[in-house]
């Protein structure tokens, strides 16, 4: 149990050194990449939603 014990010490004081080194974005890289996401996202959607639409179409067409 004792072994148990420092071992998961161990862990938590390495994880806490990893999360030092970590090069963290600032607040505005952070902005900026959220809204390429979203951007990006909105496109996306609206193209598959098009593409969607124009199978449907021609699905309909041909079964007709």
């Amino acid at each position: 149990m004792s072994n148990m014990i420092e071992r998961m010490r161990v862990f938590w004081q390495e994880a806490r050194q990893e999360f030092k080194r970590v090069n963290w974005p600032t607040r505005e890289e952070t902005i900026r990449y959220t809204m390429f996401v979203v951007i990006f996202s909105v496109f996306l959607a609206l193209f598959l939603g098009i593409l969607d639409y124009g199978f449907v179409q021609a699905l309909e067409k041909i079964i007709s």
